[in-house]
């Protein structure tokens, strides 16, 4: 995920500034990026109906629609395109689920992606947005920063890079975010009485 001299946060500038040749010079850049982060986030989920080319087309339209958005570097245009994928992904599902009432779910793997001992099951990609949405409740920088490395694909030190946090802290809200997942994760044990 890198970008070296700084290619693709030159180009964001030059795109938002108006400058046409800089969203075909962009598109370059960024589509094996999304392609990429795309092809993560599919392989991690059971058989789907949708495509890498789709997400990734839908993803490009929707950061495109966004000129108006300020994007401070590279860094910060991978968190929003994070977000655009775990959005994406669950409207997806949602839509899915509307139309074959939750019988073929689309599912993923938190282990690999968060260094979470394995899980007995996959989970569901709306049962990972709502993990994440009540994860910002309680602690949204550590919610952020999952979300920059299970839908981006950031390494910690890209993450901190981006939240402007210090890498020790961003240390800190990984074990935390890890911890709290893992504790929601396990199987409930029914009460004795």
């Amino acid at each position: 995920m890198q970008d070296p001299n700084g290619k693709i946060t030159q180009l964001l500038v030059r795109w938002r500034a108006g400058d046409a040749g800089a969203e075909s010079a962009l598109i370059e850049a960024v589509y094996p990026v999304l392609r990429q982060l795309a092809r993560r986030r599919l392989g991690r989920a059971g058989p789907m109906t949708l495509a890498v080319t789709d997400l990734v087309h839908e993803a490009y339209i929707k950061l495109i629609d966004q000129r108006d958005t300020t994007f401070n570097n590279r860094a910060h245009f991978y968190a929003i395109s994070a977000h655009v994928i775990r959005r994406l992904l669950v409207d997806h599902q949602r839509e899915r689920m509307a139309l074959k009432r939750g019988g073929d779910d689309i599912k993923v793997t938190l282990d690999a992606a968060l260094d979470l001992p394995a899980v007995d099951t996959a989970i569901d990609i709306l049962d990972i947005d709502s993990l994440l949405t009540r994860l910002q409740r309680i602690k949204l920088r550590a919610a952020k920063l999952v979300e920059l490395r299970f839908f981006a694909g950031l390494s910690l030190e890209e993450a901190a890079e981006n939240l402007s946090i210090s890498l020790a802290t961003a240390k800190r809200d990984w074990q935390f975010a890890r911890a709290w997942l893992q504790d929601q994760l396990q199987p409930r044990m029914p009460p004795i009485h």
